[in-house]
């Protein structure tokens, strides 16, 4: 395994198989063994590398997250693996997480294929003509890291931004959602609810968009229909433990569950 002072000679490919083992085998490897620094680039190739490994060699990836704190900070991407997404009441018992972080969010779906070319073109009002649904999303934050949220911010965007798996609520047809107005619940476990208003730093989730797509397109090729986004937490980072149930409302919209 490389040590920390070799980022000249950094190989992505070892780095995403080393995340990819210890996602499969449910362990936790150390951060103070690779380079805390890494080029855009560098993360992206990993992403690339995790994706033909979990299966997407020859197509796009169909489920990716996207997000920032707020629309003046810059935003992450990452493809997510499709082993890792569960419909609404999922039960997760099973799966080795070791954070549990719970962050509520807006899933969006393409309705259409879209390209690079197609995708350069996009601002915010053409691309949000693309999408033909949206649903409730739960992403269960997690790390492959010993040192978890601690580890180099590189790392943590190579780990996937930090994913541990993704829980999808039916899909309905996609109406814009408003930030400043709209109300979201969380409940874990025996914590009392928790209400979140004003909450979501990018104001609508349709925001993200164009620079998804063009991040997306640019690095992986043409995006099929029936793609997939969930779009940053109304939230921010909550915490559950072993055993809790969760279950996330949006007023007007739905509510969503999943046991951990």
């Amino acid at each position: 395994m490389p040590s920390a002072d070799t980022a000249s000679t950094f190989q992505p490919a070892a780095l995403a198989q080393a995340l990819q083992t210890a996602t499969g085998a449910g362990a936790a490897i150390d951060a103070a063994a690779w380079p805390a620094s890494l080029a855009p680039a560098d993360i992206i190739a990993v992403h690339r590398e995790r994706a033909q490994r979990w299966g997407d060699a020859a197509q796009a990836p169909q489920y990716w997250k996207s997000g920032g704190p707020s629309r003046s900070q810059p935003l992450g991407h990452a493809p997510l693996p499709p082993q890792g997404v569960h419909g609404g009441g999922a039960d997760l018992r099973a799966t080795p997480f070791f954070l549990r972080g719970v962050e509520a969010e807006i899933a969006l779906r393409l309705g259409q294929s879209v390209d690079a070319d197609q995708a350069a073109a996009l601002d915010e009002a053409s691309a949000a003509q693309l999408i033909d649904a949206m649903a409730l999303s739960i992403e269960i934050v997690d790390s492959r890291w010993q040192q978890q949220l601690q580890a180099p911010a590189a790392l943590k965007a190579a780990d996937l931004l930090c994913h541990g798996a993704l829980v999808l609520g039916a899909w309905q047809p996609y109406s814009p959602v408003d930030g400043s107005t709209q109300r979201c619940t969380v409940q874990i476990g025996a914590q009392p609810a928790q209400a979140f208003e004003r909450s979501y730093g990018l104001q609508d989730p349709a925001w993200l968009l164009p620079q998804w797509l063009r991040h997306a397109t640019a690095h992986f090729g043409s995006l099929r229909a029936g793609t997939v986004v969930t779009t940053g937490s109304w939230c921010g980072l909550l915490q559950a433990a072993p055993g809790d149930a969760v279950r996330v409302q949006f007023d007007g919209i739905g509510e969503l569950r999943v046991q951990l």
